[in-house]
């Protein structure tokens, strides 16, 4: 194996190494967006009309929508971020164990060399033929057979090992390479996040106290009718599944999270984003299951809505941003979004996509 091998082997490693040493990624403060100048009004041009609560209240939800789109793009980058990283690892790892058998090869070969320099420096058939006695001369025939058929043994071993070595180093640098990918895709899901969260809130605070509370009540409002609209179409007649052993236990989890607040990314203990809620519950039941909303409607078993058995996750929006897990009785516990804390809602108060079950 030449030098740039083993340079590059080394390189590989140090970094897998630093991966391990940073305990995740670090990433620089998104700067604040552009503030949009200030609209100039002709003199005697009609003012722009002025906004109502519902139209404020329906920009709010779209952008804490976007920022829960934007939360499971990052928490994917985020797991699979760790996933490469635990392969560069064992990948530095078993390059450092190709390099060892290389070096010990390497010896053994040495030893053999000295060997015959002690022999006089001559090979073992010129000092085969040198031998009188006969049972010797057969005897001899045989060592150098079994010398043979060891050196061919440590050339192939040799040859293997570097090969691997150089298998290894390749693979390793495509996982940093995709590593890489997901560091940078982490940050933009990052920015995207903090900047929705962020114009989501200034628009809450521009209102006055009493509109903030009229806003409150009008998201109650278009909650409850999605909800009376679900129950009103007769579909809990059809609902009458029970809970598996696992999913009672996912339940006692995740209602024992009530009260806690929302955090984007966050699997606990002292926050949840929707999905490490419902991740980390069915973790709580000995189930893993993927770590989004997205990931989770994509590769987990679906079933029918009237087959819907407490324990199963609710999928909402059309995007798959949004989960929840279903109770019984019509109802959800779930992470509902920034400002807003783990608790029960109506399990059809929001659009839903479909039903998926972590235990079929």
């Amino acid at each position: 194996m030449n030098r740039r091998h083993v340079a590059t082997a080394a390189v590989t490693l140090v970094c897998a190494l630093t991966v391990l040493a940073s305990g995740g990624p670090a990433f620089a403060a998104p700067e604040p967006p552009p503030t949009a100048p200030a609209s100039v009004t002709k003199p005697g041009a009609p003012a722009p009309p002025e906004r109502t609560l519902e139209e404020v209240r329906q920009e709010i939800e779209a952008l804490y929508r976007k920022a829960a789109s934007a939360t499971d793009a990052y928490n994917l980058a985020e797991e699979q971020a760790a996933e490469q990283s635990a392969e560069i690892v064992k990948l530095a790892q078993e390059m450092a164990r190709g390099q060892a058998r290389i070096d010990d090869i390497k010896n053994r070969v040495g030893a053999a060399a000295r060997a015959q320099y002690r022999g006089g420096g001559l090979p073992p058939e010129a000092q085969l033929v040198l031998v009188d006695d006969p049972q010797l001369f057969i005897d001899g025939i045989g060592r150098i057979q079994q010398g043979q058929k060891a050196t061919n043994d440590l050339l192939t071993e040799l040859t293997r090992t570097q090969a691997d070595l150089a298998t290894y180093t390749k693979d390793a640098s495509t996982q940093w390479q995709k590593l890489e990918a997901n560091r940078r895709k982490q940050e933009k899901a990052k920015k995207e996040i903090k900047e929705k969260i962020a114009a989501a809130k200034k628009l809450e605070d521009r209102l006055e106290k009493e509109e903030f509370a009229r806003l409150l009540e009008m998201e109650r409002q278009v909650q409850y009718d999605a909800q009376a609209a679900w129950l009103g179409s007769g579909v809990l007649k059809e609902i009458n599944g029970r809970a598996s052993a696992q999913g009672k236990e996912a339940i006692a989890f995740a209602t024992r999270q009530i009260g806690k607040p929302y955090e984007w990314g966050a699997e606990g203990p002292g926050s949840y984003d929707c999905s490490g809620l419902t991740s980390q519950a069915w973790l709580a039941a000995g189930r893993t299951i993927p770590r989004t909303s997205q990931e989770q409607w994509r590769l987990l078993p679906r079933v029918q809505i009237r087959d819907m058995r407490p324990g199963d996750l609710i999928i909402y929006h059309s995007d798959a941003s949004h989960v929840g897990m279903y109770i019984g009785d019509g109802a959800i516990v779930h992470a509902p979004r920034p400002g807003r804390n783990v608790t029960v809602a109506g399990a059809g108060s929001m659009a839903i996509l479909g039903v998926v079950r972590p235990d079929k």
